[in-house]
């Protein structure tokens, strides 16, 4: 894992996260809060979870304020749409802006702290925990793509070489 790779996934992040919560706009708010069977219920929850989770692993990446409820909560986080689609667009400008600064020796640093949901301190290198954060992103996000699909929306292509402009972000000639 490089910076360069950290960054392609904040800002990969950032613009799926646009996508998806442009497509969950058009649906209804009780669409959004039906049940869908995913992990986190619903489009919102999903949503809300993931937003918690990032939120989290920010607090320990880079002093954020960690979020005010516990995981079993998190899809609670956020009750209302309109906040959560606000303060999604201000976490993922937070995280590029991160993500632009990392080092190749931040990411082999080793980084601890204490997991509620392990009960104990864990540590690992930072590379080895930003690519669980990027990957829980993906994961749950995908969870909530399916669903908004299933309801009807469309969040357009998501193939991460043919959203991003690689070029402009440096990646490719």
């Amino acid at each position: 894992m490089t910076p360069d790779w950290c960054r392609m996934m904040a800002v990969y992040n950032a613009e799926m996260n646009q996508r998806l919560y442009a497509a969950a706009t058009t649906l209804e708010d009780s669409v959004r809060r039906a049940d869908g069977g995913a992990f986190w219920g619903s489009i919102h929850g999903t949503l809300s979870h993931l937003l918690w989770g990032d939120t989290l692993w920010m607090s320990r990446f880079d002093g954020w304020t960690p979020p005010g409820v516990g995981m079993k909560d998190s899809p609670r986080l956020v009750e209302e749409w309109n906040e959560l689609r606000g303060r999604r667009v201000i976490a993922d400008a937070r995280i590029i802006a991160w993500a632009s600064r990392l080092t190749a020796a931040d990411l082999a640093a080793e980084m601890r702290w204490f997991s509620a949901i392990v009960q104990r301190e864990v540590g690992m290198p930072r590379w080895i925990a930003a690519t669980h954060f990027f990957n829980h992103q993906t994961h749950h996000r995908g969870q909530a793509h399916a669903l908004v699909t299933r309801a009807g929306a469309a969040t357009g292509d998501t193939d991460l070489p043919w959203v991003l402009d690689l070029a402009a972000l440096g990646l490719v000639p």
